[in-house]
């Protein structure tokens, strides 16, 4: 029988991240927490001989959050960009999970065509020790680069 080892399982503090805007790549070194999620989009299908609803993939939606760090002031300024010029920045990020404790690998996982949601514009709160913000996005297209293996 198998069995995962605590050892094989991934450090979140083991990751890295980078965004690629306008041709210039940004480490996101103050990332706290990134989630990037494919859902499908799907139809409702009703057939002759059933009374049951079925459902039938029709495309797909990729959304995501990040929580960073409030040190940075380069999503504020592409969303203000949006805001006074109508310039809408898309852009790629790439997330490396690699725990050199773990046998399974790493994992390294691209976001095409990214695109900011929403931003904090100005922040600030007194019971707070550190601030941070949350960056909700969406994206149109992924690629695994690397891939976990099997733990050994």
């Amino acid at each position: 029988m198998s069995e995962l080892l605590a050892r094989d399982t991934i450090s979140g503090q083991r990751a890295e991240a980078f965004a690629t805007i306008n041709g210039n790549v940004e480490d996101l070194f103050y990332a706290k927490k990134l989630e990037a999620t494919i859902t499908k989009d799907k139809t409702d299908v009703k057939t002759l001989g059933s009374l049951g609803t079925q459902k039938k993939a029709v495309g797909y939606s990729g959304t995501g959050t990040m929580t960073i760090f409030y040190i940075t002031s380069l999503f504020r300024k592409l969303m203000l960009d949006y805001v006074k010029n109508g310039k809408d920045t898309y852009f790629t990020m790439t997330v490396t999970n690699d725990d050199p404790s773990s046998t399974v690998g790493k994992q390294t996982s691209v976001l095409y065509n990214c695109n900011l949601d929403s931003t904090v514009i100005a922040k600030f709160d007194t019971d707070s020790e550190l601030l941070e913000e949350e960056i909700s996005f969406t994206f149109t297209g992924a690629d695994l680069l690397d891939e976990f293996g099997k733990p050994i």
